[in-house]
């Protein structure tokens, strides 16, 4: 008899969006150390396809541009392949971010990213849910923002559109729990990821030694704390602020 632990996601196949970097990245990894094999889906194909042959087998590439209307329909089947015919978790990752005054974007910036961060998650937690159900399990995690849960003036646009998407991740998890599926959106503050990338080394360093950024690696361990719960648990909301981040 061996003494070697279970993994907790052992045998589990999960799949990622926006999956080459930031908290995609980080998520993916937490998963495929957690035991279970991963679909990395990313529109950057040569970015998704380095990183998994970093990770190792388990770790499968699906390049796909989710804003493609016709290959955004063709998510699941693609996942299913990639991953073996099954699929446990889904983590609604990829996003866009739109700062600033609104009289400063463009109508044409504005569609993009409600369509990425809304219309698009809406549309592969749609097509995911029938496997799920006929399996009677699966977990669906949603990256939501700080920002869905206050009206930050500086963000109007992105700060719109994860109030959408959190009221959908609340309003469909009470439609699909009877299903023996659970439904959750990990809300984290700044975070460390592309979107600081003009930031100067400097101020970037001051900031993370005043704690008032998080790191993606961080976000990561709280979406494996969800996931990894018994299955009568359901964490709904978890809201990450930095220590010295306060609203």
């Amino acid at each position: 008899m061996s003494d070697t632990p279970t993994l907790p996601l052992a045998g589990r196949t999960a799949a990622v969006t926006g999956a080459a970097s930031g908290i995609g990245r980080a998520s993916a990894e937490a998963l495929l150390a957690a035991g279970a094999r991963v679909v990395l889906v990313d529109r950057d194909a040569a970015a998704v396809q380095a990183l998994c042959a970093a990770l190792g087998p388990q770790a499968r590439p699906l390049a796909l541009d989710l804003l493609d209307a016709a290959a955004c329909a063709q998510l699941l089947p693609r996942i299913l392949e990639a991953g073996d015919g099954r699929l446990d978790v889904f983590h609604a990752n990829a996003g866009a971010y739109l700062g600033g005054d609104l009289v400063d974007h463009d109508s044409s910036a504005i569609d993009r990213m409600m369509q990425l961060n809304v219309s698009v998650v809406m549309k592969n937690v749609r097509d995911v849910l029938p496997h799920m159900i006929a399996r009677g399990s699966g977990d669906i995690v949603v990256t939501s923002s700080l920002a869905a849960h206050y009206p930050t003036p500086w963000e109007p646009v992105y700060a719109a559109s994860k109030w959408a998407i959190d009221c959908f991740v609340q309003t469909t998890r009470r439609q699909i729990f009877k299903h023996g599926l659970r439904m959750g959106a990990v809300s984290p503050g700044p975070v460390v990821t592309g979107l600081l990338a003009d930031w100067p080394a400097d101020k970037l360093a001051e900031a993370r030694a005043a704690g008032s950024l998080i790191e993606p690696q961080e976000v990561a361990e709280v979406i494996l704390f969800m996931l990894t719960r018994p299955r009568h648990i359901t964490i709904r909301d978890v809201v990450l602020l930095p220590t010295n981040f306060d609203l």
